[in-house]
């Protein structure tokens, strides 16, 4: 059974990752004409901060130049965390994305915009928000039934703090 070059990083540097106390999200290898782009997204439960980012780097970088995990020619090595609107894979992301607009594909057809109050291993609790005056309701979502879910960006939702002022 072959191993392709992303599984083989994933082996490599996971736990380099691990120990700056960051999870490995994905490793994404480009190559563009000559130049190749080595893509590592970490993240963890609090985020990840600009100092935490460039530490994992230069541990990664050192681990990548001790070893031909990469080959032979020049690449470019890009740390970075998730995107505003991360697709959610994992449980860890359901969990992260708590208190965030989702939009869900479900199984069943059709999407569903609402906001995750809470995480459990069978799903997730949400607030779907309320139209033209309407309030906001209630829904149960079990994982079998996403297809999928992307976190949406907010440009004007209030904060819980100024919404209780």
């Amino acid at each position: 059974m072959s191993t392709t070059q992303s599984e083989r990083l994933r082996e490599l540097l996971e736990p380099l990752v691990s120990s700056q106390g960051l999870d490995l999200e994905e490793i994404e290898v480009d190559s563009v004409g000559r130049k190749r782009v080595l893509r590592v997204v970490v993240d963890s439960d609090t985020g990840a901060d600009l100092d935490q980012i460039a530490d994992v780097s230069r541990a990664l970088s050192a681990k990548l130049d001790e070893t031909d995990a990469m080959g032979e020619g020049e690449y470019t090595l890009e740390v970075g965390t998730p995107g505003a609107e991360r697709l959610l894979t994992e449980h860890r992301h359901y969990v992260r994305a708590a208190d965030r607009l989702v939009k869900f594909q479900l199984a069943e057809g059709g999407e569903l915009v609402a906001r995750i109050l809470k995480v459990d291993d069978e799903g997730v609790d949400t607030e779907v928000p309320g139209v033209k005056g309407r309030k906001a309701t209630a829904r149960r979502i079990a994982f079998d039934d996403i297809v999928r879910a992307r976190v949406q960006v907010e440009f004007s939702r209030k904060d819980k703090k100024e919404e209780e002022a």
